[in-house]
């Protein structure tokens, strides 16, 4: 059955399994489990910004940027990670180096959790920062 032959609904069905499959493949290449993965697409499903924002980058390896809570983008929150995990990434642990998997992963999670509360997340951004200034750590 080709794509003009499918119905509409077929046609987002099969949308959302293409979406699900890619999300179990990131988790499964960021070494996370089928559980997380299966969880986090529970969780990505529920938000049409977050579905659509991962939709966007799945056909376009790209943010879309059109989704925003408290005024902050799936670019900014990823920005934000990569700042706030240069503690991590300049130690000889390979927590989020080589994994650019996680930090996607991770940069969903956390749009999703700053949808139910972005207070957290927004002091946590405005806050913090990695290394590169002196007598941080």
């Amino acid at each position: 059955m080709g794509q003009e032959e499918m119905t509409r609904e077929e046609q987002i069905a099969a949308a959302m399994r293409t979406l699900e499959n890619y999300v179990k493949a990131l988790a499964e290449r960021a070494g996370e489990t089928e559980d997380y993965a299966g969880e986090l697409w529970a969780r990505i499903k529920e938000s049409s910004g977050v579905l659509q924002e991962l939709a966007y980058y799945h056909d376009y390896g790209k943010f879309l940027c059109k989704h925003q809570v408290a005024g902050y983008t799936l670019a900014d929150i990823l920005v934000w990670q990569v700042d706030h995990f240069k503690a991590y990434m300049d130690r000889h642990l390979d927590m989020n180096r080589y994994r650019q998997e996680r930090l996607l992963l991770q940069s969903l999670d956390v749009m999703l959790q700053m949808e139910k509360d972005p207070s957290a997340f927004s002091e946590k951004m405005r806050s913090e920062s990695g290394t590169d200034f002196v007598d941080k750590y």
